[in-house]
């Protein structure tokens, strides 16, 4: 009998040979096809830099593939989309059987169905074994639950996988969390030396591709100019091997600091290898545990990492997958304004946003508070219309895919699902960017004044948003402490703060 061909696609982001796409290939009839797509870049205002990402590793994956003799249909700088492009091969080659991963994003997973459908061709989707749980692990984890809350989670997952348990199956340390000795400010004269990322070699395959986007893509956001991102599994490797041996021992205790001109931190700066499958998340946690048991480092930090690894990685895919497409439309508070331009430039007088967006644009990286407590926190007080600022975050952020952006930024950060899977809202003041970083000793605004020319425009908008949403908090006993302040302001300065916000909310673009 003669064997079918099958064509295998393999996206942007599922750059494994371990990848499940390849499992059973055969040489001699089936073929692997790639493209680069401007659509993939043009449907959000993509920053430089991640398109400058995504086509390099792939380019370098496709040399991969070559060098151990796998059949590849190499598609460059296509204006198709990705299953234009397919339909056209499908149907030129007359390929019946198509075989790939899951898709990271919800829309291509449902053009993919589509097009088989269409063209009445067999599709194979294989699961995404990249991740410790499945889709139906997590279904069956949450059906019977009334809360969908991280940290039973994770504390499945933990057992499932015997991560950080000890010889009894009782967690390291006798407590499954450590979060109370993490996220400290840094020391009031600053975080001092911290070493810096590891630095990469630009060879011939991303020197072309850096002239490239610069070239095609000029009008998009962002620059190329600071481009250090691993592009293979080797660097990938590397910067893995680099983060556990000079890094890791600081990033618990100040993993939610933020201090100017410091756009990286202690942070591992690995989530781009995740997601785009240079690095297996198993890998990760198993160096970063040896790390911890060969240096005898803090176990609060290791820990807290590898929460965020084995759990909200994880728990935000499986909801991202179980709440799709409604995720995208959720907006639970009915904002509808305009994301202020100043979130593409940085050119605003509000230091903490200024230091995080320019930050963003010349990097493409942001840590995660910085995008949950200022871009985020600020979008949400400043009643932004929630796919405004998920494409924002989808745009600008080297490692956004849409299955980890979108819960992290309509769920976590806007509140737009209404606490699906969040206990309360994630807002706060100025006091709390003045207590996390120095950014406001160099601000017009003054964090601790609530209205006013000189009031701090995220302390305003925080006590009109307390103010206008006070039933929902008070209904909660996590928030229910946030309100209690009010009782604090007398009503004719609360009457003067709604005034104040409602001059900030109609002057966004000019703060």
């Amino acid at each position: 009998m003669t064997k079918k061909k099958r064509l295998v696609l393999i996206l942007g982001d599922q750059l494994d040979l371990q990848g499940s796409a390849l499992r059973g290939f055969d040489r001699e009839t089936d073929e692997i096809f790639m493209i680069e797509s401007a659509e993939e870049a043009q449907y959000v205002w993509t920053h430089k830099a991640k398109i400058a990402l995504f086509l390099s590793a792939m380019r370098h994956f496709a040399q991969v593939l070559e060098a151990d003799g796998y059949p590849l249909h190499y598609l460059k700088a296509s204006s198709l989309s990705i299953t234009e492009a397919l339909r056209a091969y499908l149907l030129e080659k007359q390929i019946k059987y198509l075989v790939c991963t899951e898709p990271g994003e919800w829309r291509l997973k449902q053009s993919l169905k589509a097009l088989a459908k269409e063209l009445a061709i067999e599709i194979e989707m294989r699961e995404d074994e990249h991740f410790f749980c499945t889709h139906h692990i997590f279904d069956e984890w949450a059906k019977d639950k009334k809360e969908l809350r991280l940290e039973y989670f994770y504390r499945l997952m933990r057992k499932k996988h015997n991560i950080l348990l000890d010889e009894n199956g009782e967690p390291e340390g006798g407590q499954w969390n450590f979060d109370q000795d993490n996220r400290k400010p840094y020391p009031k004269k600053g975080p001092g030396m911290i070493d810096g990322p590891l630095s990469f070699e630009t060879d011939q395959i991303t020197s072309e591709v850096l002239e490239y986007v610069g070239e095609a893509y000029e009008s998009h956001p962002g620059s190329l100019a600071h481009f250090n991102w691993p592009v293979t599994r080797q660097q990938a490797l590397e910067a893995l091997n680099y983060f556990v041996t000079y890094r890791l021992q600081n990033f618990g205790t100040f993993q939610d600091a933020m201090w100017t001109d410091t756009p990286f931190g202690w942070h591992s700066m690995l989530s781009s290898s995740l997601n785009l499958k240079l690095l297996n998340p198993r890998e990760v946690i198993a160096a970063v545990i040896d790390g911890w048991r060969q240096h005898g480092f803090d176990l609060s930090a290791v820990e807290g990492f590898v929460r965020q690894i084995l759990g909200w990685r994880e728990f935000v895919r499986g909801m991202y997958y179980l709440d799709m497409p409604k995720m995208a439309e959720d907006n639970y508070y009915e904002h509808d304004r305009a994301l202020p331009n100043w979130y593409w430039t940085g050119e605003t007088d509000m230091a903490c946003m200024k230091d995080a967006v320019r930050q963003t644009m010349k990097y493409g990286y942001a840590h995660h508070i910085q995008r949950l407590m200022v871009t985020g926190n600020f979008a949400l007080l400043a009643e932004v219309l929630p796919s405004e600022v998920c494409a924002w975050y989808l745009a600008v952020y080297v490692d956004a895919i849409e299955w980890v952006e979108l819960p992290n930024t309509a769920g976590m950060a806007l509140f737009a699902n209404g606490g699906r899977f969040t206990s309360k809202p994630y807002v706060a003041s100025g006091a709390y960017i003045k207590r996390m970083s120095n950014y406001c000793s160099s601000c017009k605004y003054k964090p601790d004044v609530r209205f006013g020319e000189m009031a701090c425009p995220v302390t305003t908008l925080y006590w009109n948003f307390l103010i206008k949403h006070r039933a929902q908090f008070d209904a909660s006993p996590r928030t229910r402490l946030m309100t209690v302040n009010l009782n604090k302001i007398s009503v004719e300065d609360q009457q003067a703060i709604q005034a104040h916000a409602q001059v900030v909310l109609n002057n966004l673009d000019r703060l």
